[in-house]
């Protein structure tokens, strides 16, 4: 199935396209107003007849230290001097929770999955009484094990190779378990099942996970390239250089793996927690150099098996990786 990839990469072709393929297509809510999520579902509902889903940011509130703020905010006048454009105005928002709850309770799309937590169990119930199925990302045996109690019906379990941000409940700075030592600590906590995330660009990698006991692999990285995606020109030439990656919390204040660039080298030292406050600072500075063609001056999300993304219709991608991902199982796990 295909990751939400929040931020742009994410388009109603993209899932639609993913869907077709066989895997369950995902849109992200982030970042979107609540109308703007309902017409991108009502579109994708047009294009595909098949299972999608919708990811939606739980509201998070970090203990923002705002003298660090403030010092981080005349840092980044530079950036903004550097583009033409101002700095954003650092600040904390819900990213339009509840109405994007009842746009998930109103359009039923199959899977509803959260990030950044977990709501309540009456969220939950409600959900799953409109028809929805409930997911929820989590990076440690603790997190999975607040989720079950919670009644979800799966785990999207994101091991520390994913791009993009960590889904952690909590923002932190603990090194994040990569995904088969996380599989492993996720099953010895609860039997619900478990979609793999994060490093798995190919049948292989679905195959190995597969054996490691997930019921399916989640893969966004690898998608980026995809002819339906969204990923801005000056990302889809980096995908196709050689940089490492790098967790960092410069570019939104929350931790999130990014191959690395200048803005990156430049200030990850310096960059405070606070999420979203830090996202809406550097907003205006990363779309000026977006539209530059700058990759220097914008998140570059990327998991660490970003070279072996593939210029391909989705469709047409998820449809081979199943096809290798039987080819590359052992025999006890062939169908």
């Amino acid at each position: 199935m295909g990751a939400p990839l929040a931020g742009g990469p994410s388009t109603p072709a993209l899932a639609a396209a993913v869907s077709e393929g066989g895997g369950i297509g995902f849109l992200a809510a982030g970042y979107k107003t609540a109308a703007a999520a309902q017409a991108e579902l009502q579109e994708l509902r047009a294009l595909t007849t098949r299972p999608i889903g919708l990811n939606i940011f739980c509201p998070t509130r970090d203990d923002v230290d705002e003298v660090a703020l403030e010092a981080y905010t005349d840092r980044m006048r530079g950036e903004a001097q550097r583009y033409g454009t101002a700095v954003g105005e650092p600040r904390w928002t819900d990213d339009d929770w509840t109405a994007k709850l009842d746009v998930a309770a109103r359009e039923r799309p199959e899977v509803v999955s959260f990030t950044f937590g977990c709501p309540e169990r009456e969220i939950v119930e409600w959900l799953k009484g409109r028809g929805c199925r409930v997911w929820c990302t989590v990076t440690s045996a603790a997190e999975a094990e607040q989720a079950a109690s919670r009644n979800v019906d799966a785990l999207v379990v994101q091991g520390g190779e994913a791009g993009g941000h960590q889904g952690s409940f909590v923002n932190h700075d603990q090194e994040p378990l990569p995904l088969l030592a996380l599989l492993g600590e996720v099953e010895a906590t609860t039997a619900l099942p478990r979609i793999a995330a994060g490093g798995i660009a190919d049948g292989r990698g679905i195959a190995a996970v597969l054996a490691a006991g997930a019921v399916a692999a989640q893969i966004g990285t690898a998608l980026l390239l995809a002819t339906e995606a969204g990923t801005s020109p000056p990302q889809r030439r980096a995908l196709e250089g050689d940089a490492e990656t790098r967790l960092t919390r410069a570019f939104t204040g929350r931790r999130a793996r990014g191959i690395v660039n200048r803005f990156l080298l430049d200030h990850d030292a310096f960059a405070p927690l606070g999420y979203p406050e830090i996202h809406y600072l550097t907003l205006s500075i990363r779309a000026a150099a977006r539209e530059r063609g700058d990759a220097d001056g914008i998140n570059l999300w990327a998991g660490t098996s970003y070279r072996r993304a593939q210029r391909a219709s989705a469709s047409d991608l998820v449809e081979r990786w199943a096809r290798d991902a039987r080819a590359s199982a052992s025999p006890d796990l062939r169908p």
